[in-house]
């Protein structure tokens, strides 16, 4: 009965955190909920930001906590006797798509990737109806008051802004994929390993969002004479050069991860994608606090997940055999170590001092850690 309950809640949080998304894009939201938002929320503590906090960042918070409740509760009841999984979760969790370059995509992640196409898609129809429709920014010449742009050049710039929003949706979830002891991704049945393809493809869309988003307001410049606005660095609105920074990171980052330079040179690959706090840190200082807010739930717990790898990675693990099998893959037995629960097709990265004490290698684990006893 407590699980039902604890069940209902997340389902409720996680319904509503979806519906904030859902109408950040409308007019009812700048209108309507903004303001009376604001009046109620904003704190002493977090000043105007206490909205966003509260309505992006709390309600994930909240239920990677009660998840780990959950989870911890049916494991509790699971020693003590076993649990059938319902029919509808053994639905969602069924293969529905196997086929390359998607993989093994089940039927819960089709769902879930289609209302995120869904969300990208209604978001920039929102964005651009309500721009085109009577709120067109228009740049203006501060000693004549008069527009230096074209209307098409002002739809122009907004098309280009507009991209950049939907591309900080992108970064809202893009490093869930990659908490690999992330509680979220256990609740709905998904491991880190079947997971980070989505990281791949969020980060391949969020970079082409952004690189449009560049070059179009790079255009925009050299239409209207400004391109002085490149290398501005503005105290009170938006930083161009800390956004220039962070594209040319995101560039850096994008190119090495292409399989082709990913496989052939991984340590490139690696190493470059260790920039990603400089590229975080100009990304926040270019967009501002209000869409860092935004985008802090998945950070905070990619920290929080990184922070016990870090503890998690002092543990030591004897090698008891050594084997090279007929198909050139190395094979490794080790002994078990006290409370490590794995299955078969987890991932396991190993590091072997003598070589490096920075590179950690992934192994795929081929036992259970019920299969044998300790």
């Amino acid at each position: 009965m407590n699980n039902m309950i604890i069940r209902l809640l997340l389902l409720l949080v996680f319904a509503g955190w979806l519906i904030v998304w859902i109408m950040v894009p409308t007019k009812t939201y700048k209108l309507v909920w903004t303001p009376k938002l604001q009046a109620h929320l904003t704190s002493t503590y977090f000043g105007v930001q206490g909205t966003n906090l509260l309505l992006f960042s709390f309600p994930v918070m909240f239920v990677a906590v009660l998840s780990c409740v959950y989870l911890h509760l049916v494991q509790k009841k699971s020693q003590n006797c076993a649990i059938r999984s319902p029919v509808a979760a053994g639905f969602l969790r069924r293969p529905m798509i196997v086929a390359s370059p998607l993989g093994v995509v089940t039927a819960m992640e089709l769902g879930f990737g289609l209302m995120f196409i869904a969300l990208l898609v209604w978001s920039l129809a929102n964005y651009l109806i309500i721009s085109f429709g009577g709120h067109l920014h228009r740049q203006m010449d501060m000693t004549t008051m008069m527009s230096i742009d074209k209307v098409w050049q002002a739809k122009f710039r907004s098309v280009s802004l507009r991209l950049g929003y939907i591309g900080n949706i992108c970064w809202a979830f893009l490093f869930f994929p990659v908490t690999r002891s992330s509680s979220i991704l256990h609740m709905f049945g998904l491991t880190s390993e079947s997971s980070i393809k989505y990281h791949i493809w969020l980060g391949h869309l969020s970079t082409i969002l952004f690189a449009i988003h560049t070059l179009g307001f790079i255009i925009y410049w050299g239409m209207t004479h400004q391109m002085v606005l490149l290398l501005q660095w503005s105290k009170t609105y938006v930083s161009n050069v800390a956004g220039d920074i962070a594209m040319v990171l995101a560039v850096a980052m994008w190119v090495t991860s292409i399989p082709r330079v990913r496989r052939k040179m991984f340590e490139v690959f690696y190493y470059t994608h260790q920039l990603y706090p400089l590229y975080i840190l100009f990304y926040v200082l270019h967009v501002g606090a209000s869409y860092f807010c935004m985008i802090l739930p998945g950070i905070f717990l990619f920290a929080v997940d990184r922070y016990l790898r870090f503890l998690q990675s002092s543990g030591h693990a004897a090698l008891v055999s050594a084997r090279v099998l007929p198909c050139e893959t190395l094979e490794l037995n080790f002994s078990k170590s006290k409370g490590l629960d794995y299955n078969p097709t987890s991932i396991l990265f190993i590091n072997i001092p003598s070589i490096s004490k920075l590179q950690w290698h992934p192994f795929t684990v081929t036992s259970n850690s019920n299969m044998e006893a300790d």
